[in-house]
């Protein structure tokens, strides 16, 4: 984990790196913020389970591998932010296609939250900065 003089700054190692001018956690107090998180693996542009068009536009993809990838990610910025996944006390996810990826998004949440029930919000949005179907919000606590 890095951070800049700004202690409260907290940017992970192992997490995608961020598409623009934004770290990927802050620190307030005993509550760690992330910023949105996205299914991308770091050092790579690929996202998985996308398969993109000669236009860079989505042709296919499967939400159940963005879903586990984006909770992977989640998990490492909390760890390596001094927090952990059982901290987290508001996830807001939101979703490009809330008709045909609620249900799998839904059953595979509950298998990574079913010891930890934190606060959710669900939204459908249009689009989101690059070519992914999910990205989480989080807030966790932090000692």
């Amino acid at each position: 984990m890095s951070s800049t003089e700004n202690d409260s700054i907290r940017n992970s190692q192992k997490a995608p790196e961020p598409v623009g001018l934004y770290p990927h956690a802050r620190r307030v107090g005993n509550l760690l913020f992330l910023s949105g998180v996205g299914p991308r693996q770091r050092g790579t542009k690929e996202i998985p389970g996308v398969t993109l068009n000669a236009d860079g536009e989505i042709e296919s993809y499967d939400i159940a591998a963005q879903c586990h990838s984006v909770f992977t990610n989640v998990r490492y910025i909390l760890e390596e932010s001094g927090s952990s996944w059982d901290q987290l006390v508001d996830v807001t996810v939101f979703l490009t296609n809330m008709k045909d990826d609620f249900a799998t998004y839904n059953k595979i949440y509950a298998e990574y939250f079913k010891d930890n029930l934190p606060c959710r919000t669900t939204v459908e949005i249009n689009k989101l900065p690059t070519p992914i179907a999910i990205e989480l919000k989080c807030m966790a606590t932090i000692a």
